[in-house]
């Protein structure tokens, strides 16, 4: 995978469910994931590691415990290791996630929404 061209939005168009990421690529121990997200996850924390949002399309909230973050297109943003955050979506969202191989979507919190990372067709 790592010495193929892969097309960010070509990516994101075979994504046909929200909150389902899918692998991008790889760059050493990390996933590069192309998502699309619409309405509220779960909250959760990443015990392990920070996670990287960056908004390609739409406007994505990040809800934490003491503020909100608000992230246009074009906007990066890293959680901490071990902050509670939850992301939500007034309208649909399209963003690359960068996190460790094997990171869990719903981290700490497990339930419904939980779901291994996916591979693009």
């Amino acid at each position: 995978m790592t010495d193929e061209v892969r097309n960010v939005r070509d990516a994101l168009a075979a994504v046909t469910e929200h909150w389902q990421p899918h692998r991008l690529t790889s760059i050493n121990d990390y996933d590069v994931k192309v998502v699309k997200l619409h309405g509220e996850f779960v909250w959760h924390t990443h015990p392990e590691t920070d996670e990287l949002f960056m908004v390609l399309s739409g406007r994505l909230t990040i809800q934490l415990r003491d503020r909100d973050v608000v992230l246009n297109p074009d906007d990066v943003f890293v959680v901490p290791r071990g902050v509670e955050h939850c992301p939500k979506a007034a309208g649909e969202v399209h963003a690359l996630l960068v996190e460790p191989r094997g990171t869990v979507n719903t981290g700490d919190a497990g339930g419904d929404m939980t779901t291994a990372v996916r591979e693009l067709p």
